[in-house]
C-alpha cells in the first residue's frame, strides 16, 4: 500500500514540476513577446529565424549603401548642372564677343569673367562629400585638381562602386569625370587664345568657331563650347539613369522587408491571446492538480505514522 501512494506521490510531483514549467515557459514567452526562447523549441524555427535575422541584416547593409549612393548620385548631378550653367554662361559671352563691334579691350574684359568661370568649374571638379572627393575616382582622397591643375594619378579614371544588392555593384562616380574636365579646359584654352588675339588683334569669326553647334568633327570631339556642353549633359543623364536605379533597389528592398519581416514574426513572435488562453488553461490544470495531490500527501502522512 506504501510502494502504491509513494509511486503515486511521485508521479503527482513530477507532473506538477511539468506543470510548473509549462507555465513558467508561457509566462516567459508573453514577457518577451517570443516562442523561441531556446534551440529545443523549435530547432526548425530557430533556423529559419536565424536565416531571415541574417538577410535583414544584410538589406539594412544594403540600406545603408544605398544612403551613400543616392548622396554621391544626388551631389554628381548638382555639381554637373552647376557646370553646365557655367558653360551655359561662357556660351553668353562668347557668342557676344563675336560680334566685331566689340574691341579687344573689351574681349579682355569678357575673358577676366571667362577665367573666373573656369577657377568656378574647377572648384566643381574637386566638390567633396565630407573628405570625399567624388570626382577622382577611387582616389578618394584627392582633389582632381591641385593649384589648379587637373591631377592624373592612378584610380581617377577608375569606378568606385558600392554593393546595393547580393553581388550587385553600382559605380556611384563619373568615371569620365577626367576626359569631361580636361575638355572643358581644352575649351577654356582655346577661348582664351581668341579673345586674347594676335599681335593684339582678335577675330570675331574665329571667336564665333569657338561656339561649335554644327555637328563638325570638333563639336564630335567635344572641343567646342557646345560640344563640352553635350559632354556634360551626356553625364547628367548618366546620373539620372543610376539615381533611377538606385530608386528602383530602394523600392525593392523595401518591399523585401516587408516580406522578410513578416515571415520572421511568424516564426518567432507570440500570438498573445492564444498564450495567455493558454497559461490560463494551464494554471486551472497545476490548480486542479494541487488539489487532488494534497488528498494523496495527507494520505501518505497519515500512513507513514501508522
Amino acid at each position: 500500500m506504501r510502494t502504491t501512494q509513494s509511486m503515486l506521490s511521485n508521479t503527482m510531483l513530477r507532473n506538477l514540476n511539468t506543470s510548473y514549467n509549462k507555465m513558467g515557459n508561457l509566462q516567459q514567452q508573453i514577457s518577451t513577446g517570443s516562442k523561441l526562447l531556446r534551440p529545443s523549441d523549435d530547432p526548425v524555427g530557430v533556423t529559419k529565424a536565424m536565416s531571415y535575422r541574417t538577410q535583414l541584416n544584410q538589406n539594412a547593409q544594403y540600406d545603408k549603401n544605398l544612403d551613400t549612393a543616392t548622396k554621391f548620385l544626388d551631389t554628381t548631378d548638382s555639381a554637373l548642372q552647376s557646370v553646365s550653367s557655367a558653360m551655359a554662361r561662357v556660351q553668353e559671352l562668347i557668342t557676344q564677343a563675336a560680334n566685331d563691334t566689340n574691341q579687344t579691350i573689351d574681349r579682355e574684359k569678357m575673358l577676366t569673367e571667362i577665367k573666373q568661370i573656369q577657377a568656378e568649374v574647377h572648384d566643381l571638379g574637386n566638390t567633396k562629400i565630407g573628405d570625399t572627393y567624388i570626382f577622382s575616382g577611387t582616389r578618394t582622397s584627392e582633389p582632381l585638381y591641385k593649384d589648379g591643375v587637373m591631377q592624373s594619378l592612378p584610380g581617377m579614371d577608375q569606378s568606385a562602386t558600392l554593393e546595393i544588392y547580393n553581388g550587385i555593384e553600382l559605380d556611384v562616380n563619373t568615371t569620365g569625370a577626367q576626359t569631361l574636365f580636361k575638355k572643358l579646359d581644352t575649351v577654356f584654352a582655346k577661348i582664351e587664345t581668341a579673345l586674347t588675339g594676335t599681335n593684339g588683334t582678335t577675330s570675331g569669326a574665329d571667336i564665333g568657331a569657338l561656339l561649335g553647334g554644327t555637328n563638325s568633327a570638333e563639336d564630335k570631339a567635344n572641343e567646342t563650347i557646345q560640344g563640352s556642353i553635350d559632354l556634360v549633359l551626356k553625364e547628367v543623364a548618366n546620373v539620372g539613369a543610376k539615381q533611377n536605379r538606385v530608386d528602383m533597389m530602394d523600392t525593392r528592398l523595401a518591399m523585401q522587408k516587408i516580406t522578410l519581416t513578416k515571415q520572421q514574426s511568424n516564426v518567432e513572435d507570440v500570438e498573445y491571446e492564444q498564450a495567455i488562453t493558454n497559461l490560463i488553461t494551464q494554471e486551472s490544470i497545476h490548480n486542479a492538480a494541487l488539489s487532488v495531490g494534497g488528498r494523496i500527501i495527507q494520505q501518505t502522512l497519515v500512513d507513514f505514522i501508522r
